[in-house]
């Protein structure tokens, strides 16, 4: 591993996480010299990756990223595939679809169909939260291999309000529940007065590539028997959406949904 490396990523998160930082504050947080961290900033200002405040001298992240992270996404087969799937099941429910991966202990929506009718919506493209208090990384965590499940249970699980549930013991039997249904649920968890309803996608191989589901308030996603009907819609795009990506062919592992 070089080292040099890993200092500069550390840096690009600790930027990621509070937007402005400076020199001696960003040496505390990786636990190097500040003519090392300057050195670092310096590498990564000449690549566009960082900025430089003129007025507070304090760092923030770069516009290259932009370009990276649009790369990422326009090569991201899932989300390729993903688009027209989305559009058919945020009309066929009249709510909001995402499409999501896992990253480390985190989901990151990688494709967002806006809700056919209502106001104005903020597009979540690119948006992170934690596994724990989506639906999209429950439906994934749940239909993974028991040794990615057992890491995720037992790594941090972030709380965004207090309906988002962090106790292990209560993950592993919705996560059970999730994987017998086809569909995991969340409920205010990442948002107060929002709910989820997410289901697994499977790859060529068999293992699952991401998560498709719906996104709304809770009292249209989860009151019978529109909720019925929302998990049956969700289960059978991401079943349409698992055959597009080779999920049931010759050599790959049958979903267990």
């Amino acid at each position: 591993m070089v080292e040099s490396v890993k200092r500069a990523v550390h840096i690009l998160r600790e930027l990621t996480a509070e937007p402005r930082l400076g020199v001696t504050e960003l040496a505390d947080r990786v636990g190097v010299s500040k003519s090392a961290v300057h050195g670092l900033l310096r590498t990564l200002e000449s690549e566009g990756l960082v900025g430089q405040d003129q007025e507070t001298g304090k760092y923030r992240l770069g516009p290259a990223l932009v370009t990276f992270g649009n790369a990422y996404l326009d090569m991201h087969e899932l989300r390729t595939r993903s688009v027209t799937w989305s559009e058919l099941l945020a009309s066929r429910t009249g709510e909001a679809v995402w499409v999501g991966v896992l990253v480390r202990d985190e989901v990151m929506v990688v494709h967002h169909a806006l809700r056919p009718a209502g106001g104005v919506q903020a597009l979540e493209t690119g948006a992170t939260l934690p596994w724990n208090a989506s639906a999209l990384g429950k439906a994934i965590v749940a239909s993974s291999a028991p040794e990615l499940r057992e890491r995720a249970l037992a790594g941090p699980l972030g709380m965004l309000t207090g309906r988002t549930v962090t106790d292990p013991a209560e993950l592993s039997a919705q996560l059970e529940r999730a994987q017998e249904v086809g569909y995991a649920v969340e409920s205010q968890e990442a948002t107060l007065g929002d709910a989820g309803i997410a289901a697994p996608v499977f790859d060529r191989c068999g293992a699952v590539a991401g998560a498709i589901g719906l996104v709304g308030p809770v009292e249209r996603l989860l009151a019978e028997p529109a909720r019925e009907a929302h998990a049956i819609a969700t289960r059978e795009t991401a079943r349409n959406l698992s055959r597009e990506l080779g999920a049931f062919r010759v050599g790959g592992r049958k979903p267990s949904f």
